[in-house]
């Protein structure tokens, strides 16, 4: 059985936080807010997995008010988000993400981004897609307010038939 989930998120920017999009610091003067190091990528690609999976949503496994995850890496929470879709009898076909953001620019880290993400999730390099798109000056985005990703998921039934996963450090 095959079965799709799609995710979204949005963050604003901060002063004095490091903006990390897809597991990767970019370089920028102002980072994303939010509980965890506010990975928009990770955390809608996360989303797009429990959707698919028909497990809920991110903040049901993650709340943004517990202490324990305040400033966790977002890695580490795709990590966890990979073995509980596992545990749930299915493996990752595909991840297709698109990051939304007029700053900082994010197509010279896409190739890094989709490695990371890959490892994680324990598939090729090439079942991951990382893209990135403005909008084009329009809303808090085109104000350079924020940034937006979404992603859609692709999982089939069955075990994860042994793939090797990177560990998160």
């Amino acid at each position: 059985m095959i079965r799709t989930g799609i995710g979204y998120d949005v963050h604003r920017f901060v002063p004095g936080r490091p903006c990390i999009i897809g597991g990767v610091a970019i370089p920028s003067d102002r980072g994303l807010e939010g509980h965890s190091d506010a990975d928009v990528l990770l955390h809608a690609i996360s989303d797009a997995l429990l959707g698919a999976a028909g497990l809920g949503d991110l903040g049901r496994y993650f709340p943004s008010n517990d202490p324990k995850i305040a400033g966790i890496s977002s890695l580490k929470i795709l990590e966890q988000i990979v073995e509980i879709v596992e545990k749930k009898g299915y493996k990752i076909e595909n991840i297709d993400s698109v990051v939304i953001a007029e700053t900082p620019q994010i197509s010279t880290h896409a190739d890094e981004m989709r490695r990371k993400i890959a490892r994680v999730a324990g598939v090729s390099a090439e079942a991951v897609n990382v893209k990135a798109t403005t909008n084009e000056q329009i809303g808090f985005i085109g104000r350079g307010e924020g940034i937006a990703a979404q992603a859609i998921c692709t999982l089939s039934s069955g075990p994860s038939q042994g793939r090797p996963r990177g560990k998160t450090p």
